[in-house]
Parts: C-alpha cells; sequence; structure tokens
C-alpha cells in the first residue's frame, strides 16, 4: 500500500491582506496627486508664455521712436522722437476664470477702446488672444510721459497686489501678469514679468524669473 504525503499549503493572512490593500492605496493616492499636479503645471505654461510675449511686446515698444504727428510752418522744429512704454491695458477677459476656460472677446485687441489704442494697451503691444483661456491677462505701466494724446486712455487693468507685495512696481516700467483660479477655490494664482526702464541709456531690461505667487491655486 502505497503511502501519500501531505502538502501543507498555506495561504495568506487577514492581516497580510490588509497591508497590501493599504499599501496599494497609499500607491493610488500618490499617483492621483502626482498626475492632478502635473496637468495643473501643464496648464501653467500658457500663462508663462502669454506673459512672455506681452513682455516682448513692451520692449518692442519702448524701443520704438515715437514723436506725435504734427503740422510744421516752415521754418519750425517738430519734437524729437522720445522713446516710452505702452500705457496700462484693459484685461483680457471680464472675470478671472473659475477652474475652466473663457474665451475672450476678439474686439478687445483690436477695436480702438479704453486700454487699447496706438500708445495703450493692446494694439501698442501687439498681443491678441483667440483662444479661451484659464487665465486673465492685463499689463500696467509707469510711463516716462504721463499725458497721453487726445482721444487716448489708459485701461484698467490693476496689478495684481499678490505680485506687487512681493516686488515693488518699476519707477518707469511695466508689469505683465496673468491671474487664475485653476482648483475655483476663489485663491487666485499669480504670474507677472516686471519690465523696468533705463531713461539714461533708453533700454528695457525684463526680469530674468517670472514672479509666480500661489503657482497651482
Amino acid at each position: 500500500m502505497r503511502a501519500f504525503k501531505r502538502t501543507n499549503v498555506r495561504g495568506f493572512t487577514l492581516v497580510e491582506l490588509m497591508i497590501v490593500v493599504a499599501i496599494i492605496g497609499v500607491l493610488a493616492a500618490l499617483a492621483i496627486y502626482g498626475v492632478t499636479r502635473y496637468l495643473a503645471s501643464a496648464k501653467t505654461s500658457e500663462a508663462k508664455n502669454a506673459i512672455g510675449s506681452i513682455s516682448r511686446g513692451a520692449q518692442g515698444a519702448y524701443e520704438k521712436e515715437q514723436a506725435a504727428a504734427e503740422l510744421l510752418t516752415a521754418g519750425a522744429a517738430g519734437n524729437i522722437f522720445s522713446h516710452d512704454v505702452c500705457e496700462t491695458s484693459s484685461y483680457s477677459i471680464g472675470p478671472v476664470p473659475n477652474g475652466k476656460k473663457i474665451a475672450p472677446d476678439p474686439a478687445t485687441f483690436s477695436t480702438p477702446q479704453a486700454g487699447n489704442s496706438t500708445n495703450v494697451g493692446w494694439t501698442c503691444l501687439r498681443f491678441s488672444i483667440t483662444d479661451p483661456t484659464y487665465y486673465r491677462y492685463g499689463y500696467t505701466a509707469a510711463r516716462v510721459n504721463t499725458t497721453l494724446p487726445a482721444g487716448e486712455v489708459k485701461g484698467g487693468a490693476a496689478a495684481p497686489t499678490k505680485l506687487t507685495a512681493n516686488i515693488p512696481m518699476p519707477a518707469i516700467g511695466f508689469l505683465a501678469f496673468a491671474e487664475g483660479d485653476l482648483n475655483n477655490d476663489t485663491k487666485l494664482s499669480a504670474f507677472g514679468s516686471y519690465g523696468a526702464v533705463d531713461t539714461q541709456n533708453q533700454v528695457v531690461t525684463i526680469s530674468t524669473q517670472l514672479t509666480v505667487v500661489d503657482e497651482l491655486e
């Protein structure tokens, strides 16, 4: 008669299963958190690119020689050409987007109005947006010449205090900025690029890095 050897088959205990489930839960939570932060960071690239474009437009506007149109009589001398930054713009859209994109009105960038003319805002900066955005954009300036030509009116975009609390506005210069609320918690994020004017050498120096406050809010 043949004897059969019994094999002990050992399973997982309840404690072991609970530990495995807990580890999987922690890994899943970390993965979700990482993906959420990645998606939010990807959205901020919109603001960074737009601010860079606005800043370059402001720098280019200053480097152009400007002078008001004049009718001169024989022997009369005209005004000398001057350099100046664009005056403050209007906002790109009305409210700050609350976790979703808002489409700007094309007229904001193309129609002469307060905050959008030859020496003011978006037309002066040669900047426009056609696609919906996660952020509201603005540009505010301290000009060399505080008096604008007749018929031109500065816009109402105001520098976010979140930014100016860290770096004050230059005496002569500008701030290009974006405001957003990616997670719709009413706490705004703010991005800004400063430009300071050296009136003696007639050059504009743009900040080496963006000023960023509450980036993923």
